[in-house]
């Protein structure tokens, strides 16, 4: 158990850790490139851990040095058949998208990750793979990991895809490296472009036109020197807490706001929060900033389907905010989050119940309304890690205690969490 401690005062400077999305992405394309790869600012969290793990079983060698990850790249099909099963432990971004990447080898594969993973969709990646000449199976046939991935030679298409995903996304461009022509992907939204901007760092081709992004296949990579910015993912958990503390004033230095994955930036100001943006720059490809944050009279908003893809990950923290905010908030459009680590829809209402929220869950989202004093109470984390850090933020503004359940899941994304959130306490 974590016991929370109340503090209306949060003060102070922080830098969070490298961007979960762009580590996983460096990995992949730092071993698909010829030539050695840096990675700094890395995310030594354990999904990205899980990546590395997958690609050193095909021969990719690696040094880490710190927060510095040299990865030995030996170009599109220089990676080695595994002896083993590839686990890929909690993480879904690394199932999908080397799923892409494994279409395309001469050799067999087979994936799998823990219970949580294994009954996550996999359909969603399997059927555009599938389109493509991919020999992509689950091997339980309903659509989930473990999967089973035999050689085949790839052909490009453009896919509609249903939902806005850069999982999907991702997976299909990958896979486009290995098939000769244009591959394009069409989404209902526009997901976030990490892969888009860093296959073209390495010397790829993506083109992207609104909502659409086409690779050429069968470019070489070329291994890069990147630095890699600080994730909005993780800086969203302190955004919350200084904009919830009463005083004080907190400024987290170089986080990545690339706009198809800010959507919580757009929130808070929609929400009245004060954050002020310092020292915009371009690192490595994104857009960067440092945020000051202070404390803020905060109202219910609306968040749907047009905001949704670039804060899908944010949604446990924006529901903590909107608790204590003054006024409804909608969150719809959703649905996603059903099939995250755990049914956040589900256990977002649960924890929010749990502590005497006026929530009430629908189909795609839930329905809060603000303003209504929380007390103490046992948070179920479920072993997400967003569920975990979210709540934690809750537990700053509750006088009674606030304990979390396994509390250690944070270490997926963010292993100083706890660490970091009370240094800023004053």
């Amino acid at each position: 158990m974590y016991k929370c401690k109340f503090s209306k005062r949060i003060n102070g400077e922080i830098t969070v850790p490298g961007d979960k999305s762009i580590t996983h992405r460096g990995i992949m394309l730092g071993s698909l490139a010829e030539g050695k790869t840096e990675l700094k600012g890395f995310l030594n969290g354990a999904d990205c851990m899980s990546t590395l793990s997958c690609f050193e079983k095909m021969g990719i060698e690696h040094k880490i040095s710190g927060d510095i990850i040299t990865v030995e790249g030996k170009g599109l099909h220089g990676l080695s058949s595994p002896s083993v099963t590839l686990d890929t432990g909690n993480s879904g971004t690394t199932t999908r998208l080397i799923s892409g990447i494994l279409s395309g080898q001469s050799f067999s594969s087979r994936l799998s990750g823990d219970a949580s993973l294994n009954s996550r969709p996999m359909k969603r990646v399997i059927e555009p793979l599938s389109l493509m000449g991919a020999n992509i199976v689950s091997e339980n046939g309903n659509g989930c990991a473990p999967l089973l991935i035999n050689p085949a030679d790839l052909k490009p298409i453009h896919y509609n895809s249903p939902v806005a995903s850069a999982q999907v996304k991702s997976a299909i461009l990958l896979a486009g490296l290995y098939a000769e022509g244009e591959t394009s992907v069409t989404e209902p939204v526009l997901s976030r472009d990490h892969t888009e901007r860093m296959v073209n760092g390495f010397g790829g081709k993506v083109v992207s036109d609104n909502n659409t992004a086409t690779i050429t296949g069968l470019t070489k990579l070329y291994g890069q020197s990147i630095t890699i910015p600080g994730d909005i993912s993780s800086a969203a958990y302190f955004i919350a807490a200084g904009l919830l503390a009463d005083n004080g004033e907190l400024l987290i230095n170089n986080v990545n706001i690339n706009k198809t994955r800010a959507g919580i930036l757009e929130v808070v100001r929609m929400m009245g929060g004060n954050v002020s943006f310092e020292n915009k720059r371009t690192v490595s490809g994104e857009e960067v900033s440092d945020l000051l944050i202070s404390p803020s009279s905060l109202k219910g908003v609306t968040v749907g389907k047009d905001l949704m893809p670039s804060l899908i990950d944010e949604i446990p923290v924006i529901a903590v905010m909107a608790a204590f905010a003054e006024g409804e908030t909608v969150i719809k459009d959703a649905s996603e989050l059903r099939v995250k680590e755990s049914d956040r829809i589900k256990t977002i209402t649960k924890n929010l119940l749990t502590l005497g929220a006026d929530i009430m869950e629908t189909e795609d989202g839930m329905i809060i309304r603000g303003g209504k004093e929380l007390h103490g109470g046992t948070i179920e984390s479920f072993d997400d890690h967003r569920i975990a850090m979210a709540f934690s933020v809750a537990g700053l503004n509750i006088k009674e205690t606030v304990e979390i359940d396994r509390p250690d899941c944070v270490n997926i994304s963010y292993p100083d969490f706890y660490k970091t959130l009370e240094g800023l306490i004053r």
